[in-house]
């Protein structure tokens, strides 16, 4: 158990642990609870695929189908995913909480508290959002059932399933044995999607407050109270504070590009398919006609991706910024002031600075609000070739 859970790391371990991915102490209870949150998953989608032998496959209704099975086939990949590289993510986090224990200036210890807390704002957030969700899901699911029992009438309400699947049972006499697996596999995914997104979030966000140090040990070796008394001395703090500030925006790197680079083509598959679902959710949108219900579930998926979407690329776009920052820190100080083989360590800085750090997917998509406007772009383009051609 590392210290860097407490206070920042809290709530996703309680997230991770409820979905059966918490990376340290892997019990085997965790292991039969991921193999049975996976299983719920797994059904659902071949479940709603088996639709297409009992039904008559118009393009709407293999639309429909399509739009929301392959949003829960994203995340069927992205938790299996996620727990094959279960012991990366363990790694990384150790590795981690190793960089932030060395800190021990009050400076970089109070910048990297400032972006754990950042972090920890944006978990509290988007769990709040999503147990509020899965609790309407659930409400909405099962109170014509409880109301009809509360009241005792004998005409039982209709029911509207979210997700239009075929069990080759007697829908009615297994009516809450369906609602019960649609409302349990709703409520995984969007707690897989909460547990893996914010964990992701909160570990970058600690990137950048390191990015952050960085910048701060530049400013602070070459500050100006050295720079009117150079000594022997000075000359050495100097050159350890730079080494230093190289020393940590490495590791930042480092740190950011193994973690995405172990999902990379998870992340570059997910994109593609992101797009194409939302594509299919917007068509469902445009051409409902009568029973907004219909549209509920297609709003839902809409929103959840686009979100998806959005925090990928800002986090990428945040970590492309502060590290461009530490290269805007380096230009700004009077480094040419200072004996030559500091300003060829500062030169070596600059270098480095002229190409930009990214993170991508598959090589093609880079994180940033630029490809955020696309994806979204691109979703809305075959959009509107699909409506065009019904």
């Amino acid at each position: 158990m590392i210290c860097l859970e407490v206070p920042y790391f809290s709530l996703n371990e309680i997230l991770l642990r409820a979905t059966g991915l918490w990376p340290f102490q892997q019990q085997k209870l965790a292991r039969i609870q991921f193999s049975l949150f996976f299983s719920i998953l797994t059904t659902a989608v071949i479940f709603q695929i088996t639709t297409f032998a009992t039904s008559k496959c118009t393009s709407k209704f293999v639309v429909k189908v399509l739009s929301s099975a392959l949003s829960c086939t994203m995340v069927v990949i992205h938790y299996s995913s996620f727990y094959i590289n279960i012991e990366t993510v363990r790694n990384l986090l150790t590795e981690l909480h190793h960089i932030c224990e060395q800190l021990k200036d009050e400076n970089e210890i109070a910048i990297i508290e400032k972006y754990g807390y950042k972090g920890k704002r944006f978990t509290t957030v988007l769990t709040a959002l999503s147990a509020s969700f899965i609790f309407a899901v659930l409400v909405n699911q099962f109170c014509p059932g409880i109301f009809d029992v509360i009241l005792s009438i004998n005409k039982s309400r209709s029911h509207h399933l979210y997700l239009k699947m075929e069990y080759f049972l007697d829908q009615e006499k297994y009516l809450y044995f369906i609602l019960l697996h649609i409302s349990l596999a709703i409520s995984i995914a969007v707690a897989v999607l909460i547990a893996i997104g914010t964990m992701f979030i909160a570990y970058l966000q600690h990137t950048c407050g390191m990015f952050r140090i960085a910048s701060y040990r530049i400013e602070y070796a070459m500050g100006v109270d050295m720079l009117q008394n150079i000594c022997l001395t000075n000359e050495h703090l100097v050159y350890k504070g730079i080494v230093c500030a190289i020393n940590i925006h490495r590791q930042a790197t480092k740190l950011s590009k193994c973690l995405i680079s172990n999902f990379d083509t998870t992340y570059f598959f997910l994109v593609i398919m992101s797009v194409i679902s939302l594509s299919l959710n917007l068509f469902q949108v445009a051409t409902f006609q009568n029973d907004i219900s219909e549209i509920v579930l297609p709003m839902i998926i809409i929103f959840f991706i686009s979100m998806y979407l959005f925090f990928g690329n800002y986090m990428g776009q945040h970590i492309t910024d502060h590290n461009n920052h530490v290269f805007a820190t380096v230009y700004n100080v009077q480094w040419y002031m200072y004996p030559l083989h500091v300003q060829k360590l500062m030169l070596f800085l600059l270098q480095r600075g002229g190409r930009e750090f990214h993170l991508t997917c598959g090589g093609l998509f880079v994180a940033s609000f630029e490809c955020f406007a696309t994806l979204v772009k691109t979703a809305v383009s075959y959009f509107t070739v699909i409506y065009s051609m019904q």
